[in-house]
């Protein structure tokens, strides 16, 4: 009973352990001389910049709010 008991001991200690040191060490991996390279066009998450801007406006037009895809606001409709 005793050794079962140090044994979980031990795994939560082990646990507790491994989770402290993983929030410890946050930094960003990414340097600040770096980050011009990772702006670039290539990066872009869309193929066509052309057509989703034309698109975005379509979807603005139809739903009758501006700025809707990820601008900030309060969310009672002013920008």
């Amino acid at each position: 009973m005793l050794n079962r008991s140090v044994t979980i001991r031990m795994a939560c200690l082990i646990c507790i352990s491994m989770i402290l040191n993983a929030c410890s060490s946050l930094q960003p991996w990414v340097k600040p001389y770096e980050r011009a390279a990772m702006a670039d066009e290539i990066m872009s998450a869309d193929r066509n910049p052309a057509i989703s801007a034309y698109t975005d406006h379509i979807r603005e037009v139809r739903e009758g709010a501006h700025g809707a895809t990820g601008g900030a606001g309060g969310g009672c409709g002013c920008l």
